[in-house]
């Protein structure tokens, strides 16, 4: 369990194979959100679904039956037992759009739906659930809703790379999580043929599915900031075939991602 002192959120992590003891606890009769995750999606992000009922644990039985690919649930309800069904509504709303808007995880909600009616004060007190839930997720390893914009040098600059090549223009920054490749890159349309029928091929295809990339003429556009799991897997994402991420990312005067960030700790 997370919670912070002067707030009346908690969230409960409960592996899956632990589901039948939080089943016997009181919080499992609660109105609340819940956020499944477990297993890398095709494209390389890990898998989650965002979800809400006036009885969590009744929910989670359901998805105990109905989906396999969570390992663990988080439980997001009120210390007080003050949420209401139309709290728990908007809240599930706002924590789709932004989940979506972050670009952690693949969601497995599909449309993110309309906003639902929520008088004002009641939206005000939501949002303020959903802040500190965000906290505490993150808290637990589980980043849903953080950025993945990497923080500002100590000048007080983002360090760019740059992909260049055969019409690709990427356009990253390497964080502590990975490779992140800016919206607005542009990629090479064609696969070259020995990546054919391979992961990489796959992974292409799938970021084309989640729409992440756009077809557009003899390009793949990246329609938003999407984190890759090393900088080769992001060089290869632009470029349409395999490529040192290492050597293929430079600043804008040069320099290698390796004489940048790697060379400078290497052991004497």
């Amino acid at each position: 369990m997370a919670e912070i002192t002067t707030r009346i959120v908690r969230v409960i992590e409960v592996p899956r194979s632990q589901l039948a003891e939080f089943l016997k606890m009181p919080e499992a009769q609660q109105v609340g959100i819940h956020v499944l995750t477990g297993e890398l999606s095709d494209s390389g992000l890990p898998r989650a679904y965002i979800g809400q009922s006036g009885n969590m644990g009744n929910r989670l039985a359901q998805h105990n039956q109905s989906k396999d690919f969570w390992n663990r649930a988080l439980v997001v309800i009120s210390l007080t037992n003050s949420l209401t069904q139309t709290h728990a509504l908007f809240l599930e709303w706002l924590a789709i759009a932004e989940a979506t808007k972050a670009g952690r995880y693949s969601l497995e909600n599909g449309n993110t739906g309309s906003q639902p009616y929520t008088p004002a004060p009641l939206q005000a007190d939501c949002h303020e659930i959903h802040e500190t839930a965000a906290t505490l997720l993150a808290t637990l390893g589980q980043p849903l809703f953080e950025p993945l914009a990497n923080a500002p040098t100590a000048k007080g600059e983002s360090e760019l790379f740059y992909c260049k090549g055969s019409g690709a223009v990427g356009v990253g920054k390497y964080t502590s999580e990975g490779f992140v490749v800016h919206k607005g890159s542009k990629g090479r349309a064609e696969i070259v043929a020995s990546i054919q029928g391979t992961s990489n091929e796959r992974l292409r295809n799938q970021l084309v599915v989640d729409g992440i990339l756009s077809a557009n003429n003899d390009q793949l556009v990246f329609t938003r900031d999407h984190l890759f799991s090393s900088p080769s897997m992001a060089a290869m994402a632009v470029m349409g075939r395999s490529a040192n991420g290492w050597i293929e990312w430079k600043t804008a005067s040069g320099k290698t991602l390796d004489e940048v960030k790697r060379q400078p700790i290497a052991p004497a």
